[in-house]
Order: C-alpha cells, then sequence, then structure tokens
C-alpha cells in the first residue's frame, strides 16, 4: 500500500499486487459491486462475492479474470446474513459493505425493519460485527452525498410513525453508513486494533439503484446523467482508493469534481450531523438491541 496520498490523479491501475489476500464485497454482482470485483480479481485477490441471488449472480461470475467464489446473502435477512457469516471460517483482509437498494416503496425486511435501514445500515451492521473477529485489514462501508440533507431519528428509524419518503428513508440510511464507520473506528481504536474503518462513496455512477424512481424522476436522471454520471468503473474508483491506500481510519472518499459528482477519488467532507459522535454512539447501542450483535473485540 501507498503510505501517503499523491499530488497526481489515482485510477484503478494504481491498485497494488493482492496476491494472496481475500476480499469480501457484498452486491458483487452488478453496477459498482461488480467493478470493485472485477479490479480486486484482476490485481490478484481471491473475492468472496456475497451476492442476494447465486443463480442469478452465476453468468457474471463466470466471466470475471481471476479468483471469485459465490456466496448466498441477504442482508435483508438477519438469519441469511448470521449463516453467511458462520461460512468465512478463516481470516480475510478487506470487508467492502456495497450492497444496498435506493428509492423503494415502503416496504420491510424479513424482520421488520423498514427496508433501506434495514438492508443498507442494520444488515451491514450486523454482518460486520459478526465478521470483525476474522478480518485483518480493513471495513469499507459505501455511502452517498444524500446523507447530507438526510436526518436520522432514532424514536422512528422504521418509519412507522412518520409519513413516509423513499428519498428521505434512503438518505437517513446513508447518514447512518456513516455515523457506522465512524463509531466503528472509535471501537476498533479503544480496543487496539489495526483495522481500519473508513467509508467511500461513488459520486453520481451508473448502476441499477434508481430502477425504483418514478416515470418522470427517471427521465429527469437519464438526461442529466448524460452531463453528470461517471461510469461503474469510474464510480467504483472511491471504493478501490478507500480499501487500498494507508488512509486514517473513518475516512471518508469521494470524487473530487464539482459537487463530488464525478472526478478522481479524494478524501472529501460529510455533513455536521455525520460527525456527531454523540448521535454515532446512540445509533450503535440501538443497532445492537435490533441486531442481537454486539462489537466482539476488546
Amino acid at each position: 500500500m501507498t503510505s501517503s496520498l499523491s499530488a497526481a490523479p489515482w485510477t484503478v491501475g494504481q491498485i497494488p499486487p493482492q496476491n494472496g489476500r481475500t476480499v469480501i464485497i457484498t452486491g458483487a454482482n452488478s453496477g459498482i459491486g461488480l467493478e470493485t470485483t472485477r479490479a480486486f480479481a484482476q490485481a490478484g485477490a481471491h473475492v468472496i462475492m456475497a451476492v442476494r441471488d447465486v443463480t442469478r449472480a452465476r453468468p457474471v461470475a463466470s466471466q470475471l479474470p481471476g479468483s471469485t467464489e459465490l456466496r448466498p446473502l441477504d442482508l435483508a435477512d438477519l438469519a441469511s446474513v448470521r449463516a453467511f457469516a458462520a461460512s468465512v471460517d478463516h481470516p480475510f483482509d478487506i470487508l467492502i459493505n456495497n450492497a444496498g437498494v435506493a428509492n423503494v416503496p415502503l416496504g420491510r425486511t424479513a424482520d421488520g425493519f423498514e427496508t433501506h435501514f434495514g438492508t443498507n445500515h442494520l444488515g451491514h451492521f450486523a454482518l460486520t460485527n459478526l465478521l470483525l473477529p476474522r478480518i485483518t485489514d480493513r471495513v469499507v462501508t459505501i455511502a452517498s452525498n444524500a446523507h447530507k440533507s438526510a436526518a436520522l431519528d432514532l424514536n422512528d428509524p422504521n418509519w412507522e410513525h412518520r409519513r413516509y419518503r423513499s428519498s428521505a428513508a434512503y438518505g437517513q440510511s446513508k447518514l447512518a453508513n456513516l455515523l457506522f464507520t465512524l463509531e466503528l473506528q472509535g471501537r476498533l481504536t479503544a480496543a487496539g486494533s489495526d483495522v481500519r474503518a473508513l467509508a467511500a462513496h461513488p459520486g453520481a455512477a451508473t448502476t441499477g439503484l434508481n430502477r425504483h424512481l418514478g416515470p418522470a424522476m427517471k427521465a429527469v436522471a437519464a438526461i442529466a446523467g448524460r452531463f453528470v454520471m461517471q461510469s461503474g468503473i469510474d464510480g467504483a474508483q472511491p471504493i478501490l482508493f478507500a480499501a487500498v491506500r494507508d488512509l486514517p481510519g473513518a475516512s471518508y472518499v469521494g470524487p473530487d469534481g464539482r459537487g463530488g459528482q464525478r472526478g478522481r477519488p479524494t478524501l472529501v467532507s460529510r455533513s455536521a450531523t455525520a460527525q456527531d459522535t454523540g448521535l454515532a454512539a446512540e445509533l450503535w447501542d440501538l443497532s445492537e438491541r435490533l441486531t442481537a450483535t454486539s462489537f466482539p473485540l476488546g
């Protein structure tokens, strides 16, 4: 790994050799997850592709270079999360919490959580805690610019009493991802662990996350996308940067272009709410109760 940030724009071609390393990537069969998988496999890593539908993912995986394997994981079902974690019986290097849903209608996970909060945050929260004793390098969690306009209601995180808005629910889950990273790094440091927790966002990238938008918003996104959106591999660059560069714990990586929409990966800012250590600790306590998992180190 590189010891410091370089002035030259970073590209995927600068990923150091990953031979002998193992990476677990959730949602690895499409979009940014697939491009991240491809880049790690090309660099020599063994990639465990954690996917909801193994049969559907198999044709994609068969076309990838290097060493990959498919394992089932449904982040919207804590029983599936526990089964996946139990299947990982050896140390590995990097966990990339990439899978997620966006702008879906009001729904519930298998455990009764609002779909965005349950999948994007609670599923990855439980997965990370269950796998943490076997992680040797870092955890990278995918956030979003949507966190900047979001609020986190710890009294009603599952939208049981508020009027539901899909964009607000998505933003809350992405804010939770950043608060999770902040508190996780604090706990790792306190435990004397060398493992680091980082977050990254892809900017405006061409992925399948917008498929649940209404017709009007899809049309707007398609038009705007011609001028703003970058490719899947460009969107994967901040995630790869966070996964292989020697960065401080709790770092947040995103594109360096205007509004953080596109560009080369660099360290970026987050909202004041996403830096609230008290809120992060409260969210952690709530998440432990909801998932019946806890920080396993120290």
